[in-house]
């Protein structure tokens, strides 16, 4: 699997910091973390650059302004932007403070995420 281990053992603790009862699952080439059963955020690799990178489930309202954000980029696993998702590479990552604001988007919207079809 090809995901960064030091960053998911951060958002771990972050998330546990936070008493979010998470799941995570390896997939899609890199580690999907889980929350009421919904895809809360992953962790993968850019196979274009070898980058590790965050991909966070925070919604289409919240996308726009993140976009802004250092490291933020539009979501586009199958070649096409995914309404609601960005990935956040290393730039947008490094201090604590960083991955907790995404972190942080991603369980504001976690609420009024759909699950995924079984």
């Amino acid at each position: 699997m090809a995901f960064d281990s030091y960053q998911f053992d951060r958002i771990s603790q972050n998330l546990k910091q936070r008493k979010a009862p998470f799941t995570f699952k390896k997939m899609m080439g890199g580690a999907a973390f889980f929350l009421d059963e919904k895809m809360l955020l992953g962790l993968d690799q850019d196979k274009n650059t070898g980058e590790n990178r965050l991909m966070a489930r925070i919604g289409e309202e919240a996308s726009q302004q993140a976009l802004l954000k250092p490291g933020c980029r539009p979501m586009d696993f199958t070649g096409r932007p995914m309404k609601g998702y960005v990935y956040v590479y290393p730039e947008g990552l490094d201090a604590d403070e960083q991955l907790d604001y995404w972190i942080g988007l991603c369980l504001a919207f976690n609420p009024q995420a759909k699950k995924s079809k079984k």
